[in-house]
């Protein structure tokens, strides 16, 4: 069978006194007052967005972790480790043993219950000796399975400091999910190449973190760099801690100097605290994979009309079989095809957006509609190509 879907898709003539066709009223409140009454707190009048604490949106230049990975050995498998062919194992281990003053010969070693894996940890900033911190186990080789394993004490390192180790790990491997198997057939739910040991390393040395530069100059960083929250941080600060000079460098960075006497600690205490009218950008984004749309609530919509509607065309195509009648002496089986065509044109769907239209209002409307996430995703992108629609459009 063959389907061959046309679908016709248009934002079309705007219009200057706009009337809701669909029976959905428009609000009154203005997009401003509806984002202030959704997200109280101090802003300044005429700021809109998300007032949020700066250390939930920023961080302070310098205080940041660490990756760290080693290689490792997992022991104790049931017969689900690396095959063979997987030299690497096999070589892993015989050192291993040599170090603990044990001659192995590398060809007695069945590597069926080992399995040869990369162990990764995240090095949290002022970290100190003794800390413990949680690692990642990932199969290297060919093992089915790591569950019930438990990983040797394995050395953790930082790429571009090979030559000091910072962590260790070991324990037994906790892997989220199953599989069995039976008769040649066989079940898997989850990752069982993967897995993760909380807690199952412990720091030997902490990075260096510094915080104070030229002596008493911090430098915030804002996780998304923007104009406008940037001066509003730097206003903001200003205002509530005068003691403390902000000045936005750019867009991302606001440069701070603490008076004297304070400490890193006690500075930086003071400054996360304080709350911010974060900017939002007026922004959709669409992910044509799922059908996942997410609208941002500072998006506006100019007075515009626009219709949906789809003609399909379907072509189908079926095989038949004609054979002679039983005990005849002549005729032969023929097979053949048949073909039906047909044509639907189906009734267009009308949506008008009045002036001061929300984003709860588009979404009345689509759902008013009965459209599906692809419909709703062509609609948005016409709208947008007409210029009604006011936002950027991101496509993942």
């Amino acid at each position: 069978m063959r389907i061959i879907t046309i679908t016709l898709v248009g934002a079309l003539a705007t219009l200057a006194n706009a009337q809701n066709l669909l029976g959905v009223r428009t609000s009154s409140i203005k997009p401003d007052d509806r984002v202030a009454a959704a997200y109280p707190g101090p802003k300044a009048e005429g700021e809109v967005g998300v007032v949020a604490r700066l250390k939930d949106i920023a961080r302070f230049r310098g205080v940041r972790s660490n990756q760290l990975v080693g290689t490792g050995l997992i022991l104790g498998l049931d017969g689900t480790g690396d095959s063979k062919k997987i030299g690497a194992t096999t070589s892993a281990l015989v050192n291993y043993l040599r170090r603990q003053n044990l001659d192995v010969d590398p060809k007695s070693i069945e590597p069926k219950n080992i399995a040869l894996v990369m162990v990764t940890a995240e090095l949290p900033p002022f970290a100190t000796n003794g800390q413990k911190i949680d690692v990642t186990i990932t199969s290297i080789g060919d093992a089915k399975s790591l569950r019930n394993g438990t990983l040797l004490i394995t050395e953790l390192k930082a790429p571009t400091d090979p030559s000091t180790v910072y962590a260790v790990a070991s324990g037994a491997v906790s892997v989220g999910g199953f599989g069995v198997s039976q008769n040649g057939n066989s079940q898997v739910k989850g990752f069982l190449t993967v897995g993760r040991i909380p807690g199952g390393g412990m720091v030997e040395k902490g990075a260096a973190t510094v915080v104070l530069h030229d002596g008493n100059r911090m430098f915030l960083e804002l996780d998304d760099p923007d104009a406008t929250t940037a001066s509003r941080t730097q206003d903001r600060i200003n205002t509530v801690a005068p003691g403390f000079h902000a000045n936005a460098i750019n867009s991302g960075t606001i440069e701070i100097t603490i008076p004297a006497g304070v400490s890193a600690t006690a500075a930086m205490a003071r400054l996360e605290d304080i709350s911010i009218t974060t900017d939002q950008q007026a922004l959709i984004v669409v992910n044509e994979k799922t059908g996942t749309i997410v609208l941002g609530g500072t998006i506006k919509i100019a007075p515009v009309a626009f219709m949906y509607g789809s003609l399909t065309i379907k072509v189908e195509e079926s095989q038949f079989i004609s054979q002679p009648a039983p005990f005849s002496i002549a005729g032969t089986t023929v097979k053949g095809a048949q073909t039906a065509a047909g044509a639907k044109d189906d009734t267009v769907k009308v949506g008008v957006t009045s002036p001061n239209t929300t984003v709860a209002d588009l979404a009345a409307i689509f759902q008013k509609l009965n459209l599906t996430a692809g419909d709703v995703i062509a609609i948005l992108q016409g709208l947008h190509q007409q210029g009604a629609l006011k936002a950027r459009v991101v496509l993942q």
